[in-house]
């Protein structure tokens, strides 16, 4: 039986990996993850922030407030292997 993880763990993982974070609102974005502290405040390296209106727009650096953020995952569309292993 494979062993459970907890959430910041499982985030954890994930650092250096491409991910995508949807927030509250009408914004979405994927980059690397960089780091995150114990409220899920994330920070993302090489950011392209989608809008729900269409628009993209490319940042070097952002900081995402956790209370904002919906739903975060591996970037599925870059490739990214699997965390679980």
């Amino acid at each position: 039986m494979a062993s459970q993880l907890m959430p910041l763990e499982l985030i954890d993982r994930c650092i250096g990996s491409r991910i995508q974070v949807i927030m509250k609102g009408d914004k979405e974005f994927s980059g690397i993850l960089s780091g995150f502290d114990d409220f899920v405040n994330m920070v993302l390296e090489d950011v392209t922030e989608h809008d729900y209106d269409g628009t993209t727009t490319k940042l070097s650096k952002i900081l995402l407030n956790g209370n904002n953020i919906c739903m975060a995952r591996h970037d599925v569309e870059a490739g990214c292997e699997t965390i679980m292993d």
